[in-house]
């Protein structure tokens, strides 16, 4: 594009934003378009998917999943309209009404972003919240299940359980999380070790482009398939539907929950831990809490509580004898141990009392938020004695932040690095999750808590991958890296994409550059286009 016909695009693109500038007009314009785009004769039903500021329902529809109420403030950036589409026509000519009016489209699937960029944003914006997309089909024939991008992995893992006692999907753990933003980046569960990740079983894909059109894997191509499958779906389309592969899982499972304190000796059930974890039975997972709690035995003192929460595909009796003989540290009895039914390990997962109806699953629980700040690691040497114990007086110090583990090896060891853009396979014991929450708001308080996280995580260096610092998008932390304003340049993009995507990055880049070259989709993490040659 000639430097003249991009000034041209520009001012036509200030005028159309400038006309947005009240409510009301920002409503009847985008209202407008829509009708004529969708080529609709129902313009009460359109009036219906579009909230503006001055609607009694904007606010209830904008903080619904907001997820984190960091960002549920007053003082955060607001869209212009919440849109909520019925239909993939109402994507379509959402993306093009925004495109037109030069206006950031922000695409909100469960609202979990953990620095909830699909609902703010320094730029004029719409939010596109896909909640009313979310049917599910299940094919137990084929083995297959169609879900769209709106539905909550609850309502996945129900709609799954309705058809079948011993069919799963491996993805994560929190049913709340939307299906559209979890997949597209990465998807990780208690069944990785397994089956490896949510992208690792994608069969098929539905997804809306910047030009408005609604390709499937087919007529998107293999390149962008790739991309969607954990490059993050907003850098690409509008993601609709994703077509899984279902897995198998026995009719009984096992699950567990073992707490030690530093006094119990829970040094060596974490040393021993990051051997195991990653190399045992690939039925088995094991997720390593690390908390500072109060000490019991120490009045008025700290110590550090590990918990080891798992779930085993098979039998409480196969499982106590597994892990007799390779973490004795564990000390794991059979009175410690639960079988059950695999949609019955999802709800234990999900915090529910056990014999809590599936039903549960169903419930989307809006406006449930706390305060909360998340980052990620990435660990490849097992962390000494001497470091762990390092590590316990740091934690202790700071005081609230905890640090959870989550195992890899098995099959994530035997998917190669280039097969999805998540890179972080073979070669990687565990995932670190840096974790802190808190329920009070207040500016103070929040600085307090995400300083705390940033010095646990600068404590960690020595023990993380370098070269680059990998990190997980799912557990997006703009610490890491961002935009300055507006789309990211492909330097800055680097900053950050490198550390998510390692290799692939620049794969990703070339995907993005061929499929969205104007950078229509962007975010303050997303994938930049290729800088212009001229």
């Amino acid at each position: 594009m000639s430097k003249i016909l991009r000034v041209l695009v520009s001012l036509l693109f200030l005028q159309a934003s400038a006309s947005w500038a009240d409510s009301d007009s920002v409503y009847d314009s985008f209202l407008q378009c829509l009708n004529t785009k969708t080529k609709s004769s129902n313009t009460t039903q359109l009036a219906s998917i579009v909230y503006a500021q001055n609607n009694p329902s904007y606010t209830p529809i904008l903080q619904a999943y907001i997820r984190n109420s960091r960002f549920n403030r007053t003082s955060t950036p607001k869209p212009l309209l919440v849109v909520t589409p019925l239909t993939e026509s109402h994507v379509q000519a959402s993306v093009l009404c925004a495109k037109l009016a030069g206006v950031q489209l922000k695409i909100r699937s469960g609202g979990h972003d953990y620095e909830g960029i699909s609902y703010w944003s320094s730029q004029t914006f719409i939010v596109l919240d896909m909640f009313n997309l979310r049917s599910i089909t299940v094919n137990i024939e084929d083995n297959s299940v169609w879900a769209q991008a709106g539905a909550t992995l609850g309502e996945l893992y129900y709609r799954i359980w309705e058809k079948s006692k011993v069919h799963a999907f491996p993805a994560g753990i929190c049913q709340l999380v939307g299906v559209g933003g979890h997949i597209s980046g990465g998807g990780y569960g208690n069944l990785l070790r397994k089956y490896g990740l949510a992208v690792d079983n994608v069969l098929d894909a539905q997804i809306v482009n910047a030009n408005g059109e609604l390709l499937d894997r087919k007529s998107m191509g293999e390149d962008l398939f790739w991309a969607i499958k954990g490059g993050g779906g907003g850098s690409f389309g509008v993601i609709i539907s994703y077509k899984l592969k279902l897995v198998s899982v026995p009719e009984v499972v096992t699950i567990f929950r073992v707490e030690k304190t530093l006094e119990e000796d829970a040094t060596a059930l974490v040393l021993r831990w990051q051997d195991v974890a990653p190399t045992t039975d690939d039925g088995l997972f094991m997720r390593l809490l690390l908390q500072p709690v109060s000490s019991k035995v120490k009045k008025g003192e700290k110590t550090i509580r590990a918990s080891v929460l798992a779930e085993f595909l098979g039998n409480a009796d196969q499982l106590v004898k597994l892990l007799g003989e390779e973490f004795p540290e564990l000390g794991l009895k059979k009175e410690n141990c639960t079988e059950m039914s695999w949609i019955e390990s999802v709800l234990w997962w999900a915090n529910f009392d056990i014999g809590t109806s599936p039903e549960a699953l169903l419930d989307r629980m809006p406006n449930d938020a706390n305060f909360l700040k998340r980052k990620s690691d990435y660990v490849q040497t097992p962390i000494s004695k001497d470091g762990l114990e390092w590590l316990w007086k740091k934690m202790i110090e700071l005081g609230k932040t905890g640090l959870v583990f989550n195992p890899y090896g098995g099959e994530m060891s035997r998917i190669a690095p280039s097969e999805t853009p998540f890179p972080h396979r073979a070669g990687n014991l565990f995932k670190i999750q840096y974790s802190v929450n808190w329920e009070d708001a207040g500016e103070d308080l929040e600085k307090n808590y995400t300083t705390e996280s940033k010095r646990l995580f600068s404590y960690m260096t020595p023990f993380v991958s370098k070269n680059p610092r990998s990190a997980f998008l799912n557990y997006r932390d703009l610490d890491i890296g961002a935009s300055s304003n507006g789309a990211p340049t492909y330097e800055e993009g680097k900053v950050y994409g490198v550390k998510y995507f390692n290799d692939n990055f620049d794969r990703l880049v070339k995907v993005k550059t061929a499929v969205d070259p104007e950078n229509f989709f962007y975010n303050e993490q997303s994938i930049p286009i290729l800088p212009s040659k001229e």
